[in-house]
């Protein structure tokens, strides 16, 4: 397997302003009404994201709790984290969400990238993240902000 089979990407245009989609991203609480990997159930209120370094919490499906630990942040523009179970260092996969103008509205692009992953307990759960996967989530976010 080659490092770039595993970086998994999706994009497309929202015909809404870029500001609208990122306070969706940027705020956990609302992670849960656009995730396409259904892997998100609930993060409490009051975490929304301003910089690298801020670490925000989340409950997923299996009822576990993440840690996820910021580690890009340009407001409006890109943001990403490692997440981790609770209270755990990160095992080395990256969350990242890209945001450029585009004449209708706003380029989103999508990036799950696992080439650092350690945990190869986790290498089967990554596999199954497609582009598919990550532009579900993008559509679920249009819906949200157009």
């Amino acid at each position: 397997m080659t490092e770039q089979s595993r970086i998994v990407t999706a994009e497309r245009v929202i015909a809404a302003d870029a500001a609208a989609i990122f306070e969706l991203i940027a705020d956990p609480a609302q992670q849960p009404r656009w995730d396409g990997n259904d892997n998100l159930v609930e993060a409490p209120g009051g975490q929304r994201v301003r910089g690298v370094g801020e670490v925000f919490v989340m409950r997923i499906h299996n009822g576990e709790g993440r840690e996820n630990h910021v580690i890009e942040f340009e407001e409006g523009r890109r943001i990403a984290w490692k997440p981790a179970p609770a209270g755990e260092e990160p095992r080395g996969h990256v969350w990242r969400w890209e945001l450029e103008p585009a004449a209708a509205g706003t380029l989103v692009r999508h990036v799950y990238d696992w080439s650092q992953l350690t945990d190869e307990s986790r290498f089967a759960r990554a596999r199954a993240t497609t582009a598919e996967s990550l532009r579900a989530s993008i559509d679920r976010l249009a819906a949200l902000a157009e």
